[in-house]
């Protein structure tokens, strides 16, 4: 990329007016887009100058302000770091633009890579184009995802909230959630999107009464086919009984090394008498990040009342260096407290090899709940996270209320 004067940037960044932030602290929201089969996936940005070429930068969808890892001005290019999910997003940057590219690793050989751009100012993610709202996606919705070349079929129930034209939501699976959905209704058309680093989603989809069809776009080429109906009763398999202890079974047991090299078992002492959350987990998946970020908090206010959290790390490489590398992220970026242990490869067969006691592991994450005497209570299949709203706030009343009943047993 051509060099431009270093004091033009930031003059842009410090100084621009019209841009939807604060004087006091200058900072600048972005509409950006990468491209997909799909076509542009649109997301916000918010930047925040610091000091010697140095950024903070959120990556916004919906209510969600994720941080990315602090962005450096290097010339003309403008780096978003984004390591948790190995990628990055790369800009040439002039006074009211962005181009360049996102990129992700794939198996950290060879990357997926994508055309990245973003102008100032944030004042919308899809245009309406005023036009008169037709529809309304407020509610349940029963929905499948039908992949066009093998016409293999998922399903997934869709929660939205509309006000006016503005539509968030997103869409529960049995392994986990499309976490923040954000977007807008256009005439009779529906169009939302998610951008976290690692997710990329944008759904396209003509609503007519209670049922929607469209395209579904994931990734920079993926794509499906979509249909869903309204339906209030909507609801996905019980998630307790996906994963289970094989007939013979009442207890799960395991011996991996933590990122310090030290072997952590069930049996140790630190976890006798214990109520014992085991989080199956892996620091490539933003699902996982969402429990995480719930089970921080979480551990620092039950742990004085005799609960452990014990992280299973399923990574893209058994690489004890790379491995130590993310644990370490993980640690700094999420606060992360309780011991987190190299358990295998992120795959699900890898997963359930590891663990020969279990029926099958599918989703990342799962949980499992042991109560003081080593006995499973529960294993929860995937992740119910903010953006589903209201299934959060349930899911969070049902696993603390579980918790408190195993700590007064």
């Amino acid at each position: 990329m051509k060099k431009v004067s270093l004091l033009v940037c930031l003059f842009t960044l410090l100084h621009l007016v019209g841009t939807a932030q604060s004087k006091k602290t200058s900072v600048t929201r972005w509409r950006a887009t990468i491209q997909t089969k799909g076509g542009e996936l649109p997301f916000g940005l918010e930047v925040q100058p610091r000091a010697k070429q140095r950024y903070t930068v959120y990556i916004l969808n919906a209510s969600e302000r994720l941080q990315t890892d602090e962005a450096t001005l290097v010339g003309d290019s403008l780096v978003i770091p984004i390591a948790m999910f190995d990628a990055e997003l790369v800009a040439k940057l002039t006074p009211t633009s962005m181009t360049g590219f996102y990129r992700r690793n794939k198996g950290r050989k060879t990357f997926a890579e994508t055309p990245f751009s973003a102008t100032l100012g944030y004042g919308y993610r899809f245009r309406t184009n005023r036009m008169a709202i037709l529809g309304n996606v407020t509610g349940k919705w029963n929905a499948r995802f039908t992949n066009p070349e093998t016409q293999k079929t998922s399903t997934a129930v869709g929660t939205f909230q509309q006000k006016g034209t503005d539509v968030v939501g997103s869409f529960l699976t049995t392994t986990g959630d499309y976490r923040f959905l954000d977007g807008s209704m256009r005439g009779d058309s529906l169009f939302v999107s998610t951008f976290d680093g690692s997710n990329a989603y944008l759904l396209k989809a003509k609503v007519v009464g209670k049922k929607m069809t469209g395209t579904f776009y994931s990734g920079i080429k993926g794509i499906r086919s979509f249909e869903a109906e309204q339906d209030d009763k909507a609801a996905l398999p019980d998630l307790n009984k996906i994963t289970f202890l094989k007939k013979g079974y009442d207890k799960v047991s395991f011996a991996f090394p933590d990122d310090k090299g030290n072997v952590v078992s069930l049996a140790d002492p630190a976890f006798k008498d214990k109520v014992v959350v085991v989080q199956i987990l892996g620091s490539w998946c933003p699902n996982c990040m969402d429990e995480i970020n719930y089970l921080v908090p979480f551990y620092q206010q039950y742990k004085a009342k005799g609960v452990e959290i014990i992280g299973l790390a399923y990574e893209k490489t058994l690489d004890t260096t790379f491995f130590r590398g993310k644990m370490n992220l993980l640690r700094k970026r999420l606060k992360v407290t309780y011991p987190l242990l190299q358990a295998g490869l992120n795959s699900s067969e890898s997963a359930t090899e590891s663990l020969p006691m279990l029926n099958q592991v599918i989703g990342f994450p799962t949980s499992i709940i042991i109560d003081k005497k080593g006995v499973v209570r529960e294993i929860h299949t995937g992740f119910t996270g903010p953006g589903t709203g209201n299934y959060y706030t349930e899911w969070v009343k049902h696993f603390e209320g579980l918790i408190d009943t195993l700590v007064k047993e």
